[in-house]
């Protein structure tokens, strides 16, 4: 039973490992799955953010472009009042081009090409263009004209929606490599050449910080992931290289640490149980040892009173009866002890005349206080395939319980049953029974409630009924203060 209680326990152990391992793979697979999810989405996030880059860079540059186009029509225009055959309104011309640089919002100053003294605006005429005045307006190359003959230069700088979307887009510019490198995937940013890193994420810069370490860093980054690339705000082309996170490295490692331990659970078990087993033979062995000085004893100290009774006495026949009684018991003995661990023969034998043998030999034995009652129908035979000298072996060791737990007095009752393919034999004592806690353990090898006890009566008897026998030892029922009852069920030919 223990046996197949520690299979069953082995077997649940590893199922459970088994399935914890399952889940826990599982887990990680839908956490990478997730993570390379978000990869992919954050990849694609860097593309469309490229792409909005690349809109903004053209929209500006067509902005610039449009900006000169409308100063280059200014300047046309006033280069236009040169033309003696002029037939445009003047008036209009000159609303148009104050509409033109309106439109626009683009600073102008108009000077003299000789001296350089400003006409236009109204608050900065008589003055030069020089110092840092000149160097803010000499971003973009003036246009030259002549009007009325004299030589002109129109300087302007951006108009202000323009430099308000410079400065976004410088501002763009700063954060866009900051926001690509700010998350949990560690990432490294290559310029196109892919020899100049541009920025890092998640990575100890000191792994990186010469070109030999960048170029394995990249090669070793390639295997895993193809590289996004990408077009800066600049202009310029770059390289995104990204790894796995942190946690996607660490969940490809966690079922085989699952795996470890159920192994390690697994042995711990096993050497468990091995040495559970262990103690439980040795204990069995020593009990045995105990056993059989004990079975020993009593024939042995019969004899010895019979040595000395018989000293000096004329030898009559009923001193050799007394003494073969006592011998065929050591041979009984011998049987028994044999028998253990081997397969016992089994023959047919008629259970109540094992049985009756078994009280007789005990009621010249115990206290005359105990009464023994054997009850089987008279009509009916009760056969089943025994071995005799263990069976009676467990008989003798149930009523010796019994006994005990009477304190010395009280009834025995064997009470024989059967059917068409069992016989039952139900052992009934009027003891002191025992509590739900103690009947537990009644059949653990080394339980004993007695103070000179091995416990080893009922382990030893159940497995002679249940092992060689092939049937079952239980306890039927137990009161406290009122009883026990302990059934055996044998199997007919």
């Amino acid at each position: 039973m223990k046996t197949q209680v520690k299979i069953t326990l082995m077997a649940l152990l590893l199922a459970l490992s088994l399935v914890a391992l399952w889940q826990v793979q599982k887990v990680a697979h839908e956490v990478r799955l997730g993570e390379e999810a978000k990869i992919r989405l954050w990849a694609n996030a860097i593309s469309q953010r490229n792409q909005m880059a690349d809109a903004t860079r053209e929209f500006f540059e067509q902005a610039t472009l449009d900006e000169h186009r409308k100063l280059r029509l200014y300047t046309d225009i006033l280069q236009s009042f040169n033309d003696p055959d002029q037939t445009t309104d003047l008036r209009f011309s000159l609303a148009y081009i104050h509409y033109i640089v309106d439109s626009a919002h683009t600073p102008i100053i108009i000077t003299t090409a000789t001296d350089s003294l400003i006409t236009v605006p109204q608050e900065l005429a008589g003055q030069k263009l020089e110092g840092d005045l000149l160097a803010e307006y000499s971003h973009n190359p003036p246009f030259h004209y002549r009007i009325w003959g004299m030589p002109m230069a129109l300087y302007y700088k951006e108009s202000q929606y323009y430099t308000q979307l410079r400065q976004v887009l410088e501002g763009y510019t700063r954060s866009f490599l900051t926001d690509i490198t700010a998350n949990s995937v560690p990432v490294l940013i290559v310029d196109s050449s892919r020899r100049q890193l541009l920025a890092l994420g998640n990575i100890d810069s000191s792994e990186v910080d010469t070109p030999a370490k960048l170029q394995r860093r990249l090669e070793a980054t390639e295997r895993s992931n193809t590289p996004v690339q990408i077009t800066l705000p600049s202009g310029n082309r770059a390289y995104v290289y990204y790894e796995k996170s942190p946690l996607l490295r660490t969940l490809r490692w966690v079922p085989t640490l699952y795996l470890f331990i159920a192994l390690v659970l697994l042995i711990t078990g096993y050497l468990f149980f091995r040495t559970a087993h262990t103690m439980e033979q040795n204990r069995i062995w020593v009990g045995l040892a105990k056993e059989t000085a004990h079975q020993l004893g009593t024939p042995i100290s019969s004899l010895s009173g019979w040595l000395e009774y018989l000293r000096g006495k004329e030898f009559t026949p009923q001193y050799a009866t007394e003494v073969e009684k006592d011998l065929r018991r050591l041979g009984t003995i011998t049987q028994r002890f044999s028998k253990i661990g081997s397969v016992p023969e089994l023959q047919d034998t008629n259970v109540r005349e094992t049985v009756e043998q078994a009280v007789q030999y005990l009621e010249g034995r115990t206290s005359r206080k105990i009464h023994y009652t054997v009850s089987f129908p008279d009509d009916q035979p009760f056969i089943a395939p025994l071995n005799g000298h263990l069976f009676e072996w467990v008989i003798e060791n149930l009523c010796r319980n019994a006994a005990d737990a009477m304190d010395g007095a009280g009834t025995i009752t064997i009470v024989g049953s059967q059917d068409t393919r069992h016989i039952y034999l139900d052992i009934s004592d009027t003891g002191r029974g025992m509590s739900p806690s103690v009947q537990k353990h009644i059949f653990d090898s080394g339980f004993t409630t007695k103070a000179r006890g091995w416990g080893l009566g009922l382990p030893l008897a159940r497995r002679i009924i249940n092992q060689y026998h092939r049937g079952r030892l239980y306890l039927k029922y137990s009161v406290p203060g009122q009883g026990s009852c302990f059934r055996i069920v044998l199997r007919k030919k």
